[in-house]
């Protein structure tokens, strides 16, 4: 079978593969909700929202497993309702009022101004009546809990906040630790099954690394505690200083971050066969379920590798989602976060189309498919300042595009409804229509 075969076999098998997007709404979060709380106040647990106002019809109740015994309850507030949970803060409301700052960082003025005004209603006490919806924790007063657990390994003067984010294989209890002034102690990440245990794990290690090697005008969390409750691990990460006076992100800023990451272990040159790099892709490839989103992968990389195997590239290190919602920019530097995707001995460049094409499906909304072919299109500008001419641009946005793909793949984003969690809805079809387009270049035919 030829290249080009090859090429229009993993066209056919990526549309055929791949299963519909399936978006995650504000009821499922509300059902994660009540799995976290069983998770980190076992066994017993009992759930118990209030709210009338909210379309709740007063009190419903969402009871864990276990017999019922004497109780002890801890309240938090859902905000901002029960119709879009975001978090679960301490119902104190200097406590709530700084979760609520701390946690977040809205990138727009008015988006500024909305969670200001939240924040000083949670101060003025109004959460549980007007702001958010009531939530009552109860266990029996001898279940241990993760909030016991962290007073007795952090400080007894703690409170905690958590997180609900959108369904995804990899999403995690984060929580938020709080002192009962209000004041930000740290941010708590639990691995609870094997791929997330394995990306927690991955994150300590890789802060570890990087506090002992230091990166330049950037900042990263460290490394507090790490260790395992339940069968759970446990990742306690120190506070970033998002309350430093913002100053506005410039291209070239950004560029110069992402350049001091992929120097940090050091920098190779080398053709794409043959690499380590690519023997890595090609093992995570192959660990991914059977099916034609597979099979489509792996022949678009095999065309891919004979068609540009012999260009030279630079390898580096990544951050592995470096996205406008993992950082803030301040006047004393970068701050950036989320490090469990860090990775060395990838093609340099990854960080700024990875920042590029999420930016796009983000907060922009972009079609994902036109948006991915467009970030193999725009490569050569988004590649410039790493000193990376077009062909090897293209050559690495591809690389990327197929790296992302098997992330999706090997971590079945799509089984756990993640928003566009099916590589084969727009990654893997923008991956096979460049690798078309470079073997048409190569061949001299019209594009």
């Amino acid at each position: 079978m030829g290249i080009m075969d090859g090429v229009r076999d993993a066209r056919t098998a990526a549309a055929a593969g791949a299963p519909p997007l399936r978006l995650a709404d504000d009821w499922e979060r509300l059902s994660y909700l009540r799995e976290v709380c069983e998770l980190l106040w076992p066994p017993a647990t009992e759930m118990t929202l209030y709210g009338g106002g909210h379309g709740l019809g007063g009190a419903v109740r969402h009871r864990a497993r276990g017999r019922r015994s004497r109780t002890e309850g801890r309240d938090f507030v859902l905000i901002p309702g029960v119709r879009h949970p975001r978090l679960l803060v301490p119902a104190a409301p200097r406590a709530a009022a700084a979760a609520l700052r701390q946690y977040g960082q809205p990138r727009s003025w008015a988006a500024r101004m909305g969670v200001a005004a939240f924040a000083l209603g949670l101060s003025g006490g109004l959460g549980g009546n007007v702001l958010g919806v009531r939530v009552r924790v109860t266990a029996p007063p001898e279940a241990e809990n993760i909030e016991g657990y962290l007073k007795t390994v952090i400080s007894p003067d703690i409170r905690v906040s958590i997180r609900l984010g959108p369904a995804r294989a990899n999403r995690k209890p984060v929580l938020q630790l709080l002192t009962k002034s209000g004041e930000p102690a740290g941010f708590v990440k639990i691995g609870f099954n094997p791929l997330t245990r394995e990306l927690v794990r991955a994150e300590a290690a890789s802060l570890a690394w990087l506090e002992r090697t230091g990166l330049d005008r950037i900042s990263v969390p460290r490394v507090l505690y790490h260790d395992q409750w339940h069968d759970m691990d446990i990742l306690v990460l120190s506070p970033l200083p998002v309350w430093q006076r913002r100053r506005v992100l410039t291209p070239g800023h950004l560029s110069a971050a992402m350049d001091t990451v992929a120097r940090v272990a050091g920098l190779a040159e080398g053709p794409l066969a043959g690499s380590a790099y690519l023997h890595q892709l090609r093992q995570r490839m192959e660990a991914a379920d059977p099916g034609q989103e597979r099979s489509a992968l792996l022949q678009a990389l095999d065309a891919l590798v004979a068609a540009g195997g012999c260009e030279q590239l630079t390898f580096g290190a990544w951050h592995g989602d470096w996205s406008p919602w993992n950082m803030a920019s301040t006047t004393q530097g970068l701050l950036v976060w989320d490090w469990e995707r860090f990775a060395t001995g990838v093609p340099v460049g990854f960080d700024a189309l990875h920042y590029w094409l999420q930016s796009e499906v983000g907060p922009l909304h972009r079609d994902p498919l036109a948006a991915a072919t467009e970030c193999v299109g725009h490569a050569a500008a988004l590649l410039a300042p790493f000193r990376i001419g077009e062909p090897r641009a293209r050559l690495t946005a591809a690389l990327y595009l197929a790296d992302v793909a098997t992330r999706y793949l090997v971590d079945r984003q799509a089984a756990a409804g993640a928003p566009l969690g099916a590589p084969g809805t727009w990654l893997i079809p923008a991956l096979v229509a460049e690798v078309a387009q470079l073997l048409a270049r190569q061949n001299g035919k019209p594009i």
